[in-house]
């Protein structure tokens, strides 16, 4: 039996250990997540219903949507939408290979030299400029009261690896909202490996059992899968 995670400190040094993680599992994808991590291999449910009837997280479940966004604002992992759109958590040492695959130069300014849609630039910027910023802190940054359309450019941007999660900041009401900072502003990448290097080191991660699903992993188009499936064969 896997001994769950139990503390922030566990949840780093597993995301160190596995490279990278997603936080919540998907099926069909073969890369482990924080939430199996935390469970444990039993069954856990991800909310309870309390005595007053009212429905909360589980402790699991607090554990997880708490850890998410410390390891980010602690720089103990890189956390965002790095992979496929999905919450992703990245160690440190494996970073440098996936932005390497972004074909940015490792700055912080290096989303200048990308094929940005006028809004994504401007929220770049605003970051770059001023700082890790909200959403509700970018739309009145950049003066843009379209909610969907800034989340829409965020998510797009972290797809990109041009801005990644950076903890949370209170608001007045509801959630703590996420804020953001320019990827390579937050962590220092040093030297980034070449593009080849790089594929094969993600490949070799995410363990695929076959070309398809390593496709279906990374995005990568079905040729090059499985001509970087074949390679690590």
């Amino acid at each position: 039996m896997t001994r769950p995670v139990r503390s922030p400190r566990e949840a780093a040094s597993f995301v160190d250990r596995v490279g990278i993680a997603l936080v919540f599992p998907r099926d069909g994808i073969p890369l482990p997540s924080l939430w199996e991590a935390v469970a444990g291999d039993q069954p856990v449910e991800w909310v309870i219903e309390k005595e007053d009837g009212t429905k909360d997280f589980s402790p699991e479940m607090e554990r997880v949507w708490s850890w998410k966004d410390e390891l980010p604002a602690q720089k103990r992992a890189c956390a965002g939408k790095h992979l496929r759109g999905w919450a992703t958590l990245v160690s440190l040492k494996v970073l440098p290979s996936l932005y390497a695959l972004t074909g940015l130069p490792a700055r912080e300014d290096g989303f200048r030299q990308t094929e940005l849609s006028s809004l994504e630039r401007e929220v770049a910027e605003a970051v770059l400029v001023l700082g890790p910023l909200s959403s509700p802190e970018l739309r009145q940054a950049i003066g843009c009261e379209d909610t969907a359309r800034v989340n829409r450019a965020l998510d797009l941007l972290q797809r990109k690896l041009v801005l990644t999660k950076a903890g949370t900041v209170t608001q007045g009401q509801g959630w703590p909202a996420g804020t953001y900072d320019v990827l390579a502003r937050r962590y220092k990448l040093g030297r980034l490996p070449d593009e080849e290097v790089a594929r094969l080191d993600i490949a070799r991660i995410i363990n695929a059992p076959d070309a398809p699903t390593l496709a279906r992993t990374t995005g990568w188009n079905k040729r090059e899968a499985a001509r970087i499936f074949g390679a690590l064969a």
